[in-house]
């Protein structure tokens, strides 16, 4: 049985970056980031990466359609503390499957990689039913931004 291999075309990418500065709230009582909250900050760096690129998810739902993650990963490098002003860089990588995938790299003042990421979405219509091609809005999308000719 061959595995299917994902092709992405890596030339072919938009980054979006979004500054946000730690909250103590965010902080454990060892004065770090508490792991989970690095899952918020990609999803303040997708929402930010919507609203600069009309992807935003009231985009998507006003065209009928909802995009629940089904995957995330999440890669620790370097803590982060209270206070500290970070840069969240939102990718999406261009596939032809009918999905969203973004990539994420959380970057610290001083320049350091403190942790990378990766979410997976994919199209459900109003009634819940599994897009297996692209819906009309995401080819358009694409299209819009340079991603499909």
């Amino acid at each position: 049985m061959t595995k299917r291999k994902e092709q992405y075309n890596e030339a072919t990418s938009l980054t979006v970056s979004h500054e946000i500065r730690i909250r103590f709230n965010e902080t454990d009582p060892l004065g770090i980031v508490w792991h989970g909250h690095y899952i918020t900050y990609f999803e303040d760096g997708r929402e930010a990466f919507g609203r600069k690129h009309g992807l935003t998810y009231l985009d998507i739902g006003n065209t009928g359609y909802t995009t629940p993650i089904v995957k995330s990963k999440c890669e620790h490098k370097l803590s982060l503390r209270y206070g500290d002003v970070v840069t969240i860089e939102t990718t999406v990588v261009d596939t032809p499957a009918a999905k969203i995938i973004y990539r994420f790299r959380i970057i610290d003042a001083q320049g350091e990689v403190a942790c990378t990421g990766e979410t997976v979405q994919v199209f459900l219509d109003k009634e819940g039913n599994l897009m297996l091609t692209n819906p009309p809005f995401y080819e358009e999308w694409k299209r819009k931004v340079g991603l499909l000719k």
